[in-house]
């Protein structure tokens, strides 16, 4: 069964490149093979996930690994965190949102929208500063964003995206925010960040690594780490909406956790929660 051509999500407008469908194969080939033998018992469910856009390279492997692993096909879609959000607090009809730090779930545990009383951490982002290899401010430092060259740094809109938030944060911290302001060219969220950066509408951008770390990002273009000490953490937080299918969404979330499948989160830019 060719599953994996099955998979369904729905991309960000204007976001970056994914993985290859053989890329993500190969990748839940090595998943699939720390998994503990789960049959396809379940049949063929859905499971309906809001996505922060900084996972939108990461869940098509999550994905596909899953449905191989337990029959349940994911339907995901992406955007800012706000975003989904508002869409979940107005009565979208998503089982499970990923989000990319602790506060946007945690608005949806305040509106009694779940089970649980907190949200549920499941991974930790990290932010990185990427540039094309043609871009005039290579090779790419920390310091690039202070270069006389920098007219354009793409960021995500800091009220709607975490990462958005913590580029600010570090820009603060660094003391250059008021210096590299005019030069900001805001996004929605985290992937259409990475995508003015990959388009050359941005001689750089403050994005994810999980965006940073693809095939893709790699092949054209470089980056380097934000300090970790100048934002704060990025924990980001999960919560299961008590009107979905909680069963469903309840099973994908402890295989998130599992050490199999936490250990693997590196390979795509995110850190395990422990």
């Amino acid at each position: 069964m060719r599953s994996f051509v099955l998979l369904a999500y729905r991309k960000v407008r204007g976001g970056p490149k994914l993985p290859s469908v053989n890329f993500c194969l190969a990748v839940w080939m090595l998943m699939l093979a720390g998994l503990s033998g789960q049959a396809l018992a379940q049949g063929h469910k859905e499971l309906r996930v809001a996505a922060a856009a900084d996972l939108q390279p990461v869940m098509p492997v999550l994905a596909t690994a899953y449905e191989h692993a337990t029959g349940v096909k994911l339907v995901v879609s992406f955007g800012s965190s706000a975003t989904l959000t508002t869409q979940i607090l107005n009565g979208a009809p998503i089982d499970l949102f990923l989000g990319a730090d602790f506060v946007f779930p945690e608005k949806i545990v305040a509106a009694k929208l779940t089970d649980a009383t907190a949200p549920t951490p499941y991974a930790k982002g990290s932010l990185v500063l990427w540039a094309r290899k043609d871009s005039a401010v290579q090779p790419i430092t920390i310091d690039s964003l202070t270069d006389k060259r920098a007219t354009s740094i793409a960021i995500a809109d800091e009220m709607h995206a975490p990462y958005g938030r913590a580029a600010v944060a570090s820009l603060t911290w660094m003391k250059i925010y008021d210096k590299v302001k005019p030069h900001l060219v805001v996004a929605e969220n985290v992937a259409q960040a990475g995508q003015f950066a990959e388009s050359g509408n941005a001689q750089m951008g403050l994005i994810s690594l999980t965006l940073a770390s693809t095939p893709h990002f790699q092949e054209i273009g470089t980056y380097v780490l934000v300090p970790t000490t100048t934002y704060p953490p990025i924990r980001q937080c999960a919560v299961i909406l008590k009107a979905g299918r909680k069963a469903e969404a309840d099973a994908f979330l402890k295989w998130l956790l599992t050490p199999g499948v936490q250990a693997n989160l590196p390979k795509y830019g995110l850190a395990p929660i422990q």
